[in-house]
């Protein structure tokens, strides 16, 4: 009669503390991978939200006469029918990075009009502060509606 083997236990035992190991791998590496597409999210953000900021500056300093106005709706940034030829100051409405929509929370001027946009995505940034946002320069922004894009005329002033 054979004798019973004692290291069939360590193997298990080994196997087992691999098997953690790569677990712990695996949960590391997704999170690193998580973060990493969120900073990109970020930055996908950063560079739309200035996008639209630029096209409402430009709707809003085309505006013929001298009554400058902001434009009534996003819509109006695709095709500006104050113009004589056609104006486009977007060609699409972007859609955002973090709610995959393009609906866009609209900030809105004392006439009405559209003068800046902000992600609706209740997420909380990686990134703290030293994004160039005019509205919410040094305030806390907790989350990505904090964000706020808006077009801010430049006033001369005389001398």
């Amino acid at each position: 009669m054979l004798a019973p083997r004692r290291d069939g236990g360590f193997t298990y035992l080994a196997l087992l503390f691999f098997v953690a190991a790569m677990g712990a791998t695996l949960a590391a590496t997704g999170l690193l991978w998580s973060t990493a597409q969120q900073r990109v999210k970020e930055q996908e953000l950063i560079f739309i939200g200035n996008a639209f900021r630029q096209a409402i500056g430009d709707y809003y300093e085309r505006t013929p006469g001298a009554l400058k106005r902001y434009p009534p709706s996003l819509d109006a940034l695709l095709k500006d029918n104050r113009q004589a030829g056609t104006v486009r100051h977007l060609r699409r409405i972007y859609t955002d990075p973090f709610t995959h929509q393009s609906t866009w929370g609209e900030i809105k001027s004392s006439d009405g009009g559209v003068k800046g946009v902000y992600s609706l995505s209740n997420e909380t940034p990686i990134r703290k502060g030293g994004v160039a946002l005019r509205a919410s320069e040094g305030a806390a922004e907790v989350r990505y509606s904090d964000w706020q894009f808006i077009y801010e005329p430049v006033t001369q002033t005389g001398r």
